[in-house]
């Protein structure tokens, strides 16, 4: 007689909770929706991404704004793994002199000792698994920056953040000290930032959740004064839907109610009011949508209460071109000069 087999027991599947956004995050969603890839900000914008064969990955970027001077920043990234030996690389890329911007001869090179010497350019080695990293830079005010990553290196959960800055010409520019912590439940940071005068200033945000709903609070602290300079809150529910969050910020004279909602898999909606009780009984609202054409292009468009329109399209060419263009109207004023246009080109290789 056949043996009847022993009934099997069914394993629940573990679903990893993600911790909650930080403070600042709360309305992430609506604010991506109203304020990214709305290419009327600049007149042009240029980004180019290139990864060499021994791994470095180089993005140079180019901004020409509508009133005022180009600006531009190159950046070499290097992921390394536990153990092994950097190779002596370096790279050189010679910058056109223009009228409104300078020339300059971006260089990286790391010798076969280690270290890491450059001239403006950002430089970033990441550690895998140590979770180490270094970035340093130089921009075109002749700030020398340096900031130092420990991710998930004393603790999980644990980032911490040193970052310096220094004028060759004028000295010390001060230092920063920041610190994040996050898990299931809550989602903590504080920043300390030194002045070259002495003076110290903090700030300090946390966010807590429970099944969608998050509640944060920010308080900033200045140790010369012992006093509080400002204290923010905020609520907010949110789903992989949507998500509905309410701030009350620089010290609970400004609210911001937003919500956020992926109607489809095509159309996304989402919409921002703010009352400023130091200006008065105004309330400023921005509502805003995105439509996905294919999956290689979309539109976005917004419109606020003063009648500013913008409209946006993004396409990706192929696999090494992507292509922006948007537009900022006055829909008060369509007779009138002040409207703005804007293009992006971001290239891949």
């Amino acid at each position: 007689m056949a043996a009847i087999p022993a009934p099997t027991e069914k394993v629940a599947p573990i679903v990893v909770k993600a911790p909650p956004p930080a403070f600042s995050d709360i309305a992430k969603a609506s604010n991506d929706l109203i304020n990214k890839d709305f290419y009327h900000t600049a007149a042009a914008a240029l980004e180019v991404k290139l990864k060499a064969p021994n791994g470095v990955n180089f993005t140079a970027k180019g901004t020409s704004q509508h009133e005022g001077p180009v600006s531009s920043s190159l950046e070499g990234k290097k992921g390394l793994s536990n153990g092994i030996t950097p190779r002596q690389f370096s790279f050189f890329v010679p910058i056109r002199s223009t009228r409104q911007f300078s020339s300059s001869l971006y260089h990286l090179s790391q010798p076969p000792g280690g270290g890491w010497a450059s001239n403006s350019l950002n430089i970033r080695l990441i550690r895998d698994g140590a979770g180490i990293s270094i970035t340093q830079s130089w921009n075109t005010a002749n700030l020398l920056a340096t900031k130092v990553e420990l991710n998930d290196t004393i603790t999980s959960g644990l980032k911490t953040e040193i970052l310096s800055n220094f004028n060759p010409a004028s000295g010390n520019k001060g230092q920063k000290l920041n610190i994040h912590f996050k898990n299931q439940l809550g989602h903590l940071r504080g920043f300390f930032d030194y002045h070259p005068s002495g003076k110290v200033s903090t700030l300090f945000d946390g966010v807590v959740s429970h099944e969608g709903f998050m509640v944060g609070g920010e308080v900033g602290y200045d140790v010369q004064k012992g006093a509080i300079t400002k204290y923010s809150a905020a609520v907010g529910y949110t789903t992989p839907v949507y998500n509905a969050a309410i701030t009350a910020t620089n010290s609970l004279s400004v609210f911001t109610a937003a919500y956020y909602q992926k109607v489809n898999s095509a159309v996304e909606a989402g919409l921002k009011a703010t009352y400023d009780a130091n200006k008065g009984n105004n309330v400023g609202f921005e509502l805003a949508s995105k439509y996905k054409i294919d999956a290689a292009s979309f539109a976005k468009a917004k419109i606020n209460n003063l009648g500013i329109a913008s409209l946006a399209y993004n396409t990706k060419i192929n696999s090494g071109l992507t292509f922006g263009i948007g537009g900022s109207f006055d829909t008060q004023k369509l007779n009138e000069s002040g409207h703005k246009l804007g293009t992006s080109f971001t290239f891949e290789g």
